[in-house]
């Protein structure tokens, strides 16, 4: 299974990027789809995870701003960043969980202040 997240970008302070994760196969399929960030010399955070079931779970630096969602004609699950501030800048990553955990490759993302 592979995971592939797309959407990041350079942005100025309170802009919007979107980022997307498809997987290799039916990424709707998998138990908890979420979204986590690594700064440079810092540790990788949970950013936002969507459960099977329907819960979201969001990391308090992003409540209110971000919002994780499942796009069901695209069989994608996306993330809404609004009002992007300089501290959000990271790679994101795209995690899956099924039988084990499974990682995308990254997405850059940089807002300039």
């Amino acid at each position: 299974v592979q995971l592939q997240a797309s959407g990041g970008g350079l942005v100025q302070a309170g802009g919007s990027l979107r980022l997307s994760c498809a997987a290799s196969r039916n990424i709707l399929s998998f138990y908890d789809v979420g979204w986590y960030r690594q700064a440079p010399g810092k540790q990788r955070e949970l950013v936002a995870v969507l459960s099977a079931g329907g819960g979201r779970t969001y990391a308090d630096s992003v409540k209110g701003r971000f919002t994780i969602s499942k796009d069901y004609t695209k069989d994608t699950v996306c993330l809404q960043m609004n009002n992007l501030k300089p501290e959000d800048t990271a790679v994101y990553y795209c995690n899956g969980r099924l039988d084990r955990e499974y990682w995308g490759q990254g997405t850059q993302v940089t807002v300039s202040s």
